[in-house]
């Protein structure tokens, strides 16, 4: 039985949880694979800090550079965040010949390319699972589970913040402000938010799962973000009321002239079944064209889950080394020649239906107004709902569900109503995806 040896980059949660999991269920995972895994050596910021896990008879430092470059080291497991640094030690351990784990969705989304080539010349193996959706499997079902079929589209609730403060901001009485406060009480949020509720840390993921669904390079940089700060718990009942849901989502899919990548918050029906994950869960939907659309659930984050996620790639590691070199499952899985340098499109160019709301004057002829400037754009309405405004009994606030229109079209359209001196200028729009 052969040892495989790790070294790992980081003991914070996910680390933590990596170790433990190695500890625990060894006797359990050497029943699956035939060989046995002891981790070598550890980089930690603090070697007297108190652990949560035994690292009796494991090397201990302070320098990663010990880690990606020690001879014993089979596979390196980044665990600690960043790009730059993190980057600089992944080029080290492929070019020493190791084999690499990370739960870094920032590094993959934006430095993948250089990296999958750089493992490719190496003859090693770069594997990230843990980096989209914590503990659900999608990287593998999505680049592995669902090979026979061509992706059409995906959408996913990858970021368990944002559906957290989404979810909250639903019961009575409750803001963004509000929640979010609670959300970094609870510790889903980070002091500084921004990555969650501003769509970044999602578009990183995106980027990924585009990239293994469509087989295009990674191109985290024409990926459309908007966050959720401007969601009111207003827009949320409003939504309600019409048959929806707001969730924020990550949507990819093929386009007439190449693909869509966007995260943004959007209107879901509420009948469909990604519409009702709640809380701080990840959900991702896939629409293969044989398989037709399937839905993947669970826990998005967490020291198990994720480091559940990591575990299963160092395995994989090992089962590959069985295999010719040429048979393994390429990183994004396409061959290298085979991924595309596809266009992505502008979000004005997308086609959409739109929920809209804003302040209207409480004036005779304003509604009829409004419905002929959407009509100069050929933009009808399919649904409308209006109530008196809680904040200026002068006005009334004004609710509808568009038909499909193309953004750039709606722009124009939205500029328009602005300029007739009966809409507050303060005017909602969020798209509604149509998934199904």
């Amino acid at each position: 039985m052969k040892t495989f040896k790790i070294g790992l980059l980081g003991l914070g949660t996910v680390g933590g949880g990596t170790l433990n999991i190695l500890q625990t269920t060894l006797t359990e995972i050497k029943r699956r694979i035939g060989h046995n895994i002891e981790v070598r050596i550890i980089a930690v910021r603090d070697l007297n800090r108190a652990r949560s896990v035994d690292v009796s008879g494991i090397q201990m430092t302070t320098n990663p550079e010990e880690v990606v470059s020690h001879p014993d080291v089979d596979i390196v497991v980044e665990l600690i965040g960043g790009t730059s640094y993190a980057k600089d030690l992944l080029i080290t351990a492929i070019n020493n010949g190791k084999h690499v784990v990370t739960a870094n969705k920032a590094l993959i989304a934006e430095y993948g390319n250089e990296l999958f080539a750089l493992a490719n010349q190496n003859n090693v193996i770069v594997n990230y699972e843990a980096a989209v959706a914590g503990g659900i499997p999608i990287i593998k079902a999505v680049r592995e589970g669902l090979a026979a079929n061509k992706i059409e589209w995906l959408a996913g609730i990858i970021n368990g913040t944002g559906n957290y403060i989404l979810t909250e901001m639903a019961k009575p009485g409750a803001d963004f402000e509000q929640v979010l406060k609670t959300a970094q009480a609870l510790g889903y949020a980070e002091a500084d938010p921004t990555f969650d509720v501003e769509g970044i840390d999602a578009a990183h993921k995106l980027t990924i799962l585009a990239s293994i669904g469509f087989g295009i390079e990674l191109q985290f940089n024409k990926t459309y973000t908007e966050g959720i700060s401007k969601i009111t718990a207003q827009d949320i009942q409003f939504a309600k009321q019409l048959g929806f849901k707001i969730k924020h989502l990550g949507i990819a899919n093929r386009t007439a002239s190449g693909y869509s990548l966007r995260v943004h918050p959007a209107l879901v029906a509420q009948d469909v079944l990604i519409a009702n994950v709640d809380g701080v869960m990840n959900a991702v939907m896939v629409k293969g064209d044989h398989v037709g659309p399937t839905m993947y659930y669970g826990p998005g984050a967490g020291a198990g889950p994720t480091a559940s996620a990591v575990v299963a790639d160092i395995i994989d590691i090992i089962r590959a080394q069985s295999q010719n070199i040429e048979d393994r499952v390429p990183g994004l899985g396409f061959k290298a020649e085979q991924l595309a340098q596809a266009p992505v499109e502008a979000i004005d160019q997308i086609c959409s239906r739109y929920y809209l709301r804003c302040s209207v004057n409480d004036q005779a002829g304003a509604l009829a107004q409004i419905s002929a400037k959407l009509a100069d754009f050929q933009i009808s309405v399919d649904q409308l709902h209006q109530e008196p405004s809680l904040e200026d009994s002068e006005a009334v606030t004004l609710v509808m569900i568009t038909d499909k229109v193309q953004e750039s079209v709606l722009n124009q359209a939205l500029l328009a109503l602005t300029s007739l001196g009966v809409v507050d200028s303060e005017l909602q729009r969020i798209r509604v995806a149509d998934l199904g």
